[in-house]
């Protein structure tokens, strides 16, 4: 853990934040939600991999290290019985809160909000290679080896328990769905060449035995 409070630090203080105990305790606070019981496939083990891989092309993004708060952000507050985008907009309004009070200015408050936002459906604009680089780390791991992605699989339904299965089946058919209607999962160059077939071929793997029932 002393390696991820490492990295809060160093994000935090890269973005302007300037109070050494306030950084701790917002860190704190954030892996505290990263540890919560309930999670099974979010957790911080996601977290890391979602940071690696934004260290990996932080080159790509205009401001890297609003990237990477917006990494330890966009999964801080997860509920699985909270519909809609009710988790992104509670984890953006915890990034507004908790970024202001470590005094950073309002302008990059404000892009950690968006960013996190934007993890909700992942469609980001050809312009924004910063919403590029953090939605495509959180959807790295869709390439994963076939007994990798079925282990994440796994995972996000042991988070959903409490759904019976035709009601499961039919939510995470129509995630996936939306996942392969966007125009591409990965708009990096890199990652797309290297993770968009394997991505796309996980999901409609999965996609093929939800509809099978």
């Amino acid at each position: 853990m002393e390696e991820l409070i490492e990295r809060w630090r160093d994000a935090a203080r890269a973005a302007g934040a300037a109070d050494p105990a306030a950084v701790a305790r917002a860190g704190a606070r954030l892996l505290a939600g990263w540890r919560e019981p309930h999670r099974h496939y979010h957790t911080v083990a996601h977290l890391r991999a979602v940071l690696d891989v934004v260290d990996a092309y932080a080159g790509q993004a205009r401001r890297p290290e609003l990237v990477r708060l917006a990494a330890w952000y966009h999964d801080a507050v997860y509920d699985p019985r909270a519909g809609g985008d009710a988790n992104e907009r509670a984890s953006a309004e915890l990034a507004g809160d908790l970024l202001a009070g470590l005094g950073l200015p309002p302008d990059a408050v404000a892009e950690v909000r968006r960013l996190v936002l934007l993890t909700a459906g992942h469609a980001v604009r050809a312009d924004d290679p910063d919403g590029a680089l953090l939605c495509d780390a959180d959807l790295a791991v869709l390439a994963a080896p076939p007994e990798g992605y079925d282990r994440y699989a796994a995972a996000v339904r042991r988070e959903y328990a409490h759904v019976p299965d035709p009601d499961f089946r039919a939510g995470r058919a129509a995630v996936l769905a939306g996942l392969l209607a966007l125009p591409a999962l990965y708009r990096l160059p890199e990652p797309h060449a290297r993770w968009e077939v394997p991505a796309r071929a996980n999901l409609t793997r999965e996609l093929a035995t939800l509809r099978a029932g």
